[in-house]
């Protein structure tokens, strides 16, 4: 039978599709659905086609409600309305909310400030689409960055609500939105008794059981210098993975790569590494790893990813120089 691999990139397919294979006693069904600014694909194993329809739809419902809780674009959110107050006075937002925000907050404590909700808020002077020709001015760069500091972000546990100090702030969940609607999209599958499958939030993807033919899942890794090749596979089973990287979307300055993941102290954009693939128990976690090492660079990145032996890492450096500690076929 074909087999399927799942390619860690970010997504270009924006129309849905349904991919069904087949066994005596059960389906392995593929959806593609546009959720959260991305494509999320989602297989499933279930006795019948119509079941794993079902059961994708209901995972498609955690996801969008997931959105209407922390999307920064839609004006009727509590990230929103959170946004919306800033500098005026705190908002009182569901626990949910408050939670993952409190996460983000440990986040950036746990890596000095590499990982930022609020960088967001920061200016707009990069473009990456080929229109810079040279590093903008250190005024500029700190003019860009002046609303940014997860320090001005306050949370009142006993409302719970959240405010934010400064006017101007806004606080967003792009770098984790994603991996946290995988996790729950999952837990919710698993909750309801599918004994496999995978949620792939453009790259973002939480695994757990076999495929049709009882065989681990294959998650591909994207060559950064050749996207239509694979540097390797890393058989998936109730694990989740998160891929981080600069090769789809920067600009190159004095013969520099610059990626579109922003350090949130410095306005500037992350060097020298291509991307960051990290492998462990939960996607958000994994996501937050994988974004904060592209910041943080090589040497402090491996720091932070040595305190968390749970989660692996396939790293590669501009030049194609690879580091990791993950075992593949």
């Amino acid at each position: 039978m074909k087999k399927i691999f799942v390619v860690l990139c970010f997504l270009s397919v924006f129309t849905s599709f349904v991919y069904a294979q087949n066994s005596p006693n059960k389906v392995q069904v593929t959806e593609q659905k546009y959720l959260m600014g991305s494509v999320f694909e989602i297989t499933l194993i279930a006795k019948d086609s119509l079941k794993a329809h079902e059961y994708i739809g209901l995972a498609t419902q955690e996801i969008e409600r997931i959105e209407n809780l922390i999307s920064e674009w839609r004006d009727f959110t509590p990230i929103s309305k959170v946004n919306s107050l800033a500098g005026i006075q705190h908002f009182e937002v569901p626990l949910e909310v408050f939670e993952i925000t409190k996460r983000a907050l440990n986040y950036s404590q746990l890596t000095d400030g590499a990982f930022d909700i609020s960088v967001i808020s920061m200016m707009k002077i990069w473009n990456f689409d080929g229109s810079e020709s040279k590093m903008p001015s250190k005024e500029l760069l700190q003019e860009s960055i002046k609303n940014v500091g997860y320090q001005n972000i306050n949370l009142d546990d006993s409302i719970p609500s959240i405010f934010l100090k400064k006017s101007g702030m806004k606080i967003g969940f792009g770098s984790i939105g994603k991996g946290y609607a995988a996790d729950k999209a999952k837990q919710l599958l698993v909750d309801l008794g599918v004994e496999a499958g995978i949620v792939n939030a453009s790259g973002d993807i939480a695994a757990w059981g076999s495929d049709i033919d009882g065989d681990l899942w294959n998650i591909g890794i994207q060559d950064p210098e050749n996207p239509s090749s694979l540097l390797s596979v890393i058989p998936l089973k109730n694990q989740s993975v998160a891929t981080s990287g600069n090769y789809e979307k920067y600009v190159m300055v004095e013969g520099k790569r610059y990626g579109h993941i922003i350090n949130p102290k410095t306005g500037i954009p992350s060097t020298d590494l291509m991307s960051v693939t990290v492998v462990g128990p939960q996607t958000e976690f994994a996501n937050f790893l994988s974004t904060s090492v592209m910041v943080l660079g090589l040497q402090k990145g491996l720091e932070l990813l040595n305190n968390y032996p749970s989660y692996r890492y396939f790293i590669v450096e501009e030049g194609g120089k690879i580091h990791q500690n993950i075992q593949f076929h």
